[in-house]
């Protein structure tokens, strides 16, 4: 049932259908106490599909658990995060020694060098972005970036 016809008792129709000949309204008190009814019906619903939910995701959720000596892969996006996933046969290990991590595990990618500088053009507007070479990272896992963006956050690759 939708909300509307839960609340008022009847479908959603157009404005032109509003109004029916035979059609009785509610005025006063009566009208407040039915929609206080309905709001109240509709809550206890939602409550109860979202108790549903929860203790349906509850029951499958288990905690991440880490042996010591498996190889857990740290992704780092600037744009979402750290993401940690559980690798038993990793591709590519990072060396704890070579990266300076924060408490929270996290570090700060640092740019090595700019390998292109093109300048892209749209039906309107050209964009300058530059290819960078970030520390602790190969060639291949190299990023275009927003040349504006670059030379505000890290000017020392511009001087060059």
């Amino acid at each position: 049932m939708a909300p509307f016809e839960a609340l008022y008792g009847r479908r959603c129709r157009s404005p032109i259908e509003w109004l029916e000949v035979k059609e009785r309204k509610l005025l006063g008190p009566k009208l407040v106490q039915d929609a206080t009814e309905k709001i109240c019906m509709i809550c206890q619903r939602m409550l109860t599909a979202q108790s549903r939910q929860k203790f349906y995701v509850d029951n499958r959720r288990r905690d991440l658990e880490f042996q010591v000596g498996d190889h857990v892969f740290f992704k780092v996006s600037p744009t979402k995060g750290i993401m940690r996933k559980h690798n038993p046969d990793p591709s590519h290990v990072i060396r704890y020694e070579t990266i300076q991590l924060n408490n929270d595990l996290t570090y700060e990618e640092q740019p090595v060098a700019m390998l292109d500088r093109p300048v892209k053009k749209l039906r309107s507007k050209e964009i300058a972005l530059v290819k960078v070479l970030w520390q602790n990272h190969t060639s291949e896992e190299v990023t275009w970036e927003a040349e504006e963006e670059m030379q505000i956050k890290h000017p020392h690759l511009f001087n060059m």
